[in-house]
């Protein structure tokens, strides 16, 4: 429910940058900033989004008070129960607030809102279902190293190892661990050539960096260690739609920067049930802003 007069928000926050979709009647905009997740602090994750707030404002030529704006946000830490309490402690007197992962407004913005499941796969990897009853499950999460499986930090951890054996010479060097170790120096400052060379830059890398592997280990996907990865994180994507729903029969969206390029590696028995996502996650947390009822 919406009341006349008031403006909905939805934000999509993470630890790198935010989205902010703005609806004003029958007028949308939508403006980008910093980072929102709630594990760089509540203070800078407010500021960050009532900045953009008040940019999506002056974009549409309005200048409303605090409550009269209806806000939800799909934020990542939001599953952290500390975290969420102090942000929601924080938060301002909006006319309507709904603070959810940004998993969740993920799987909202794919099925529109309707029954199925993700499974997102960027830097890191989450899954998330909503089932016809409204039961809702949540499988990974964990997060880099401990967790992640299938991400593109996942990948290109596991890849820089054919790195280590072709420079100290457990195994032959080829194209593959010459082009990780070519990606490897354009995220450096000098070149990754040696063994001493690469152990600087793993002492010194973080998930965000391995992540950035990602895109050799797909590039080089017939080589037979990028194939066995690739084939591994589509057998991981399976083992997480199964915990999402073990009747296996919700539809599956596949999300995030690596969604493209890991759907051909799901088992053929899961394929089926793969559809493409219809929104994003800035859509799923305007639709929910949108579904509010304001105080």
């Amino acid at each position: 429910m919406v009341a006349d007069g008031v403006l909905l928000a939805g934000v999509d926050g993470g630890g790198s940058g935010t989205r902010l979709r703005a609806q004003w009647q029958d007028r949308c905009v939508e403006v980008t900033g910093g980072p929102s997740g709630l594990a760089l602090g509540v203070t800078p994750a407010w500021h960050t989004i009532m900045a953009l707030l008040d940019s999506a404002q002056q974009a549409l030529g309005i200048t409303l008070p605090i409550e009269r704006c209806q806000l939800a946000l799909g934020l990542a830490g939001a599953n952290q129960w500390a975290w969420r309490g102090a942000f929601l402690q924080a938060s301002p007197a909006l006319a309507g607030l709904r603070l959810e992962s940004d998993a969740f407004t993920t799987l909202v913005g794919a099925h529109r809102g309707q029954p199925g499941a993700i499974v997102a796969l960027g830097t890191g990897s989450v899954g998330e279902a909503l089932h016809i009853d409204g039961r809702r499950v949540s499988v990974g999460g964990y997060g880099f190293p401990s967790g992640d499986e299938a991400s593109g930090a996942w990948l290109g951890l596991r890849a820089s190892r054919h790195a280590q054996h072709a420079l100290d010479g457990r195994t032959p060097p080829d194209d593959f661990s010459r082009a990780l170790c070519e990606a490897m120096s354009s995220l450096s400052s000098a070149p990754v050539s040696s063994v001493a060379t690469l152990t600087h830059w793993l002492s010194n890398v973080s998930q965000t960096r391995f992540a950035a592997l990602a895109p050799v280990v797909i590039e080089y996907g017939d080589h037979p260690i990028a194939q066995a990865l690739l084939d591994q994180a589509g057998e991981d994507i399976a083992l997480m739609y199964q915990a999402l729903d073990q009747d296996e029969q919700l539809p599956l969206a596949l999300c995030g920067g690596l969604a493209a390029a890991l759907a051909p590696r799901v088992p053929e028995t899961l394929k089926h049930r793969l559809v493409p996502a219809q929104g994003s996650s800035v859509d799923g947390a305007l639709q929910l802003a949108a579904e509010l009822c304001p105080s």
